[in-house]
């Protein structure tokens, strides 16, 4: 094989790579807005499974950001440039740390019509992630994190030690699924858990609000006082549910994101 087959080889499958990408991130037509999940600290995508599952059974189109997790502006950035390639109204829903994410990554972004906060921040300008958590009394994610990784960059890495995931993080899920999600949890930067936010799309953008009772990562206050700030259109608590609603109450989960959708049509 000459140099220039190579070369045109690789150009070829680079195009055929982009391609791929661009298509998994943009939908097929539908009636429905288009569902767009972000996934929070110490999880990934595949934490929207069984939501993402039954909202395609009812003819939703559905698309998991892979959230980056190094930093509030940067992951948001990125998070808007997945929505620019969506065309149509968005519902856009965010776990957690996540909820920062849309807030910031919705705003200016006219087909978004909808937000929806799992168990999520919900962040005035100027306050950290961690600010919040720490608003009131009740987290105790604290002691459950890991020795920090060090970073190239100075900064640190942070995950949940995996002998204490599941009483954090996933006390309602089962014994091996909770294993699972911890062995695969996704680490964040703690540079990003201390980052001002800057963005607001709450105040704008119709806001819906659930989360668990049994809470271990963000207080029930905390959730409560950030869907009342921000006037939330509805919101659902769910007894004794963990941080991780979506996993071990997903058909709850998946109803309020349908009532938000109902509201934008």
């Amino acid at each position: 094989m000459t140099n220039r087959t190579l070369q045109a080889l690789t150009l070829s499958l680079s195009a055929l790579a982009l391609a791929a990408s661009a298509s998994a991130a943009t939908p097929a037509a539908s009636n429905h807005p288009t569902v767009v999940l972000v996934h929070g600290a110490f999880a990934d995508s595949s934490s929207w499974n069984s939501v993402a599952s039954e909202l395609r059974e009812k003819g939703y189109p559905v698309v998991a950001v892979a959230n980056p997790l190094r930093g509030v502006a940067s992951d948001s950035r990125y998070a808007a440039s997945v929505i620019d390639g969506i065309q149509g109204p968005i519902v856009l829903v965010g776990h957690s740390y996540g909820g920062a994410i849309i807030s910031n990554a919705a705003v200016g972004k006219a087909q978004v019509k909808a937000l929806v906060y799992v168990a999520a921040f919900a962040p005035e300008k100027g306050e950290s992630v961690v600010e919040l958590a720490g608003k009131f009394p009740g987290s105790t994610l604290g002691d459950a994190l890991a020795q920090p990784v060090p970073l190239p960059d100075g900064g640190v890495d942070l995950y949940i030690q995996q002998d204490k995931f599941r009483g954090q993080f996933a006390a309602d899920v089962g014994a091996k699924e909770a294993g699972l999600m911890a062995v695969g949890q996704r680490p964040i930067a703690e540079a990003a858990l201390k980052e001002a936010n800057q963005g607001t799309a709450w105040k704008s953008i119709p806001s819906y609000f659930v989360y668990g009772t049994g809470d271990k990562n963000i207080p029930k206050a905390a959730l409560a006082w950030m869907a009342e700030r921000a006037q939330s259109k509805g919101t659902f608590e769910i007894a004794n549910a963990s941080h991780v609603p979506m996993v071990s109450h997903a058909h709850e989960v998946t109803r309020v994101i349908e009532t938000a959708a109902r509201s934008v049509r």
